[in-house]
């Protein structure tokens, strides 16, 4: 079913973008529906008391003194289904949650539950009451009088600055250009339209535009209500943040460590545009939209931005980034091939390059995908543009993956030119016999690895060619497996105890995808095994002529380092691809999770549920709203409407993956409110990467419209803003996803609790760790004695578990809610308390 919350639904087509505006909202008052325990919901007028003390409805068979709630008793409002009587009522399957709002009064705590017909109503309602409960028993001001507000006298001085000629006018087409300067990305044509409405509803029309017309139009189109209903939670004054108020949204919300008020100033210095804001640290609506939207509040952890992973393990223990034909534009067979290729390829980390060594012409080597291709490199041209940029991006080793097709005789040459081309930035130092792993990135810091075929002593006149299908045939005749059934498809099957034995750690294989999908589905644990000491690389399968991508997700959960990439084409696969080699300060290199790398550790790729030993993650994730989404590419025939809707989408291992949409938002703009919670559980967070999209609603087919793709262990917590790219990976100027993400830790591993106190009314049977025995006395015995420990623990962290559940619910917060959060609920309880606070 379709639906919207866009703020356009407000009756008279109003919009909230202050308190004022919410509080003269409720003086006029609305129906409401009135949900009772009895599963029954009554339709009310309610409406705020002319001297601002009371809230009353009518009709009502009590008293109409009784029918009323007196603003100095309200403890809390709460947004959504948070009280016993909206969760478990019968009727609350029938509206939505961001439609449910909770009254929490009096010395017993009772709460009215009410219904709104719209997320927006919600929030006037919300907004004018948390401003009128902050102000106790001090009635503040009449909307509308007394001293200009900070945000008006900056918008006022802004105008000032704009009226070069005095005149207390401007030109409308300076109003336009000067909104559009302080809120990129905002359509001319929205601003303009915006203008038009306001001086025909003032009967003011003209070229020109006065201060308070400027003003009022700026309020209208600048103000994101989402993020002023924010301000307004946190808010002393409900009208900017203080730098405590600013502090305790830090810490409680966003999850800081160590903040100060220092830092607090800092961030209004940086953010709040008006003069008197910065001197007295105030952040007001617009300096806290500016800070939300800024790369300080990015969704990406900064710290991910810059090289933050263990770098001198083995060189197998890392994904590698890697290119497949990264020197084609288009397809595999009639391609043109181009050396910028690989200069995009490398100035994006990629840290394999495949080169296709053919005979040239002139008796010199030349590089191209196969001899059907339009076009074709000289292979000395290719080393010299590796030479140059190989570690532009990225400082650790660079691997070049020869595929020799030529003759002997070029062959020798290409290696000449290797040699005097890349001079000591190639590795040519033999390899360790006493080793047992090849080096770590950081001893290759800098230097240049060939990864190819040597020939066999007494062949030095053969052709000596080999590609990555006969790499196979290779390892099986050295380890004496040459009389094994030969399977369809290609090389023998791969002996990996055979491998364990006898293959030599500098030695690699390449998989074509088929022949790794295989092992993966028919033997993932040894393949998993295999990877912990040995480089493997999967290059796509010869039938992809599109060049089109294999799902790396699909390799690296078996351990597989290097998932050789058409980077040439774009989609869903190299938006995880792109997405997940960032999280390393887009070096090249990711460290691979410790249950994929450790000697002692059993995992196996096709895991359908929690993992030993990894505490799995609840992911509460939930989608606010967009801003400037563009128009679908070729969509123009629709017109200006787009109608968007989200898909978070999660990729891993099997038990993780997993997709969840938001409803569409009709009629939106540029701007839908989405306001939809999405809930993710993850058992393996190091191998798990999530992905927005966003698409628009189509009756013959929804179009792409944005994606964003981010590493889960890169999410920061709180209210950010996500970064929209296109289809290609190119960032969009201005669009965004607003969401909050909030991440709970599932130690207990299994399944997330049931929601709501009902949920747990049943006893759950509980799963305690067992052993095997393992035939051996000694170990056994030791073991057993831990049995009831073990028992006794599982019991503890359960039913520390189960209260934190319960207190979060009772104070009316979700279960992604943290215990700041928690402390700082019961904590205005006790400050709007009339009697001596005492705490059970």
């Amino acid at each position: 079913k379709k639906k919207t919350v866009s703020f356009s639904t407000m009756p008279n087509d109003r919009k909230i973008n202050s308190t004022a505006a919410c509080i003269s909202f409720m003086l006029e008052g609305c129906e409401l529906k009135k949900v009772r325990s009895n599963s029954r919901m009554y339709s009310r007028f309610f409406v705020l008391d002319a001297d601002m003390r009371s809230v009353r409805w009518e009709p009502s068979k009590k008293d109409s003194e009784k029918a009323k709630i007196e603003i100095k008793s309200v403890k809390e409002v709460r947004v959504g289904k948070k009280t016993p009587v909206l969760r478990s009522n019968g009727l609350s399957d029938q509206f939505p949650d961001e439609c449910a709002f909770s009254i929490i009064y009096g010395d017993n705590y009772e709460s009215l539950d009410l219904v709104a017909s719209s997320a927006d109503v919600v929030s006037a309602w919300v907004m004018g009451l948390r401003y009128l409960v902050s102000y106790g028993k001090h009635t503040p001001e009449a909307p509308g009088t007394g001293h200009p507000s900070l945000r008006t006298s900056w918008i006022s001085s802004v105008f000032d600055l704009a009226d070069l000629e005095k005149s207390g006018h401007i030109p409308v087409s300076r109003a336009v250009q000067l909104i559009k300067a302080l809120n990129p990305g905002m359509r001319t044509s929205t601003i303009e339209l915006k203008f038009k409405e306001l001086q025909k509803a003032s009967e003011r029309p003209g070229a020109e535009v006065a201060c308070d017309l400027f003003v009022e139009a700026y309020c209208e189109l600048c103000t994101r209500p989402e993020i002023f209903f924010l301000l307004v939670q946190f808010s002393s004054n409900k009208e900017y943040l203080g730098l405590k108020d600013l502090l305790m949204f830090l810490e409680v919300e966003q999850g800081m460590e160590g903040v100060t008020e220092e830092k607090c100033l800092e961030i209004v210095g940086k953010y709040e545009p008006s003069k008197e804001g910065r001197e007295k640290g105030y952040l007001a609506i617009d300096g806290f939209t500016r800070y939300l939207l800024s790369a300080d509040c990015s969704i990406f952890d900064p710290q991910h931005r810059k090289v933050c992973q263990d770098m001198a393990q083995p060189l197998s223990h890392y994904y590698i980034s890697s290119a497949h034909s990264a020197c084609l534009l288009e397809d595999n067979f009639w391609g043109r091939s181009d050396i910028s290729g690989y200069i995009s390829a490398l100035g994006l980390g990629c840290r394999s390059i495949e080169l296709v060594l053919w005979d040239g012409p002139e008796g010199e080597p030349v590089v191209y995908t196969s001899p059907s291709a339009a076009s074709c490199m000289p292979f000395r041209a290719v080393v010299g543009l590796i030479d140059q940029h190989a570690f532009t991006a990225s400082a650790y080793p660079l691997i070049l993956c020869l595929v020799v097709r030529c003759s002997t005789p070029q062959q020798r040459l290409a290696a000449q030119c290797l040699r005097k081309t890349l001079g000591e930035k190639l590795y040519l130092e033999p390899p360790n016999p006493a080793a047992s792993y090849l080096p770590s990135p950081e001893q290759l810091k800098g230097r240049i690895l060939i990864k190819g075929k040597k020939l066999p002593p007494g062949c030095e006149d053969s052709e000596g060619e080999v590609s990555d299908e006969e790499e196979g045939w290779e390892l099986a005749r050295r380890l004496g497996q040459e009389d094994r059934e030969v399977p369809e498809g290609g090389g023998p099957r791969r002996d990996f105890e055979s491998s364990r034995r006898g293959q030599r750690y500098w030695e690699m294989c390449s998989f074509s995808e088929v022949e790794a999908g295989r092992f993966a589905n028919e033997c993932p644990a040894e393949l998993v095994s295999y990877n912990k000491r040995f480089l493997s690389r999967v290059y796509p399968s010869p039938m992809r002529i599109d060049a089109s991508n294999m799902n790396p997700q699909d390799f690296w959960k078996c351990g597989c380092q290097m998932v050789a990439m058409n980077y040439q084409t774009p989609g869903l696969m190299m938006d995880l691809n792109a997405g997940w080699f960032q999280q390393n300060g887009a070096c090249g290199y990711v460290l691979r999770p410790a249950i994929m790398r450790e000697e002692v550790s059993y995992f196996s790729a096709n895991a359908k549920d929690s993992l030993p030993g990894v505490p799995a993650q609840l992911l509460h994730l939930k989608v606010i709203s967009g801003q400037n989404l563009p128009k679908p590419k070729g969509s123009g025939a629709k017109g200006e409407v787009v109608e968007p809707y989200v898909c978070a989408e999660i990729h891993g291992i099997p038990a993780d993956c997993a997709e969840h949409r938001t409803k569409t938002a009709l009629q939106s703009g540029d701007n839908p409110i989405f306001d939809e919670s999405l809930e993710f559980q993850i058992n393996l967070p190091e191998l798990a990467v999530l992905r927005f999209v966003v698409l628009d609603d189509d009756y013959i087919g929804d179009e792409f419209i944005a994606q964003y793709t981010i590493p889960f262990e890169c999410l920061q917590p709180g209210y950010r803003h996500v970064p929209l790219q296109s289809l290609a990976g190119e960032p969009l100027p201005h669009a965004t996803l607003f969401v909050h993400v909030a991440i709970t830790d599932r130690r207990g591993g299994g399944k997330g609790h049931r929601r709501g106190l009902a949920g747990r009314r049943g006893r759950r049977v509980r799963e305690y760790t067992s052993t095997k025995a393992t035939g051996i006395k000694a170990i056994d015995e030791v073991f057993r004695t831990a049995t009831q420990p073990l028992r006794e623990a599982t019991d503890l962290r359960e039913n520390v578990q189960n209260a934190l559940v319960s207190f979060k619910e009772l104070c009316g917060l979700t279960p992604a809610a943290n215990m700041k959060q928690c402390i700082l609920t019961v904590a205005t309880w006790l400050l709007h308390s009339d009697s001596a606070p005492s705490v059970t």
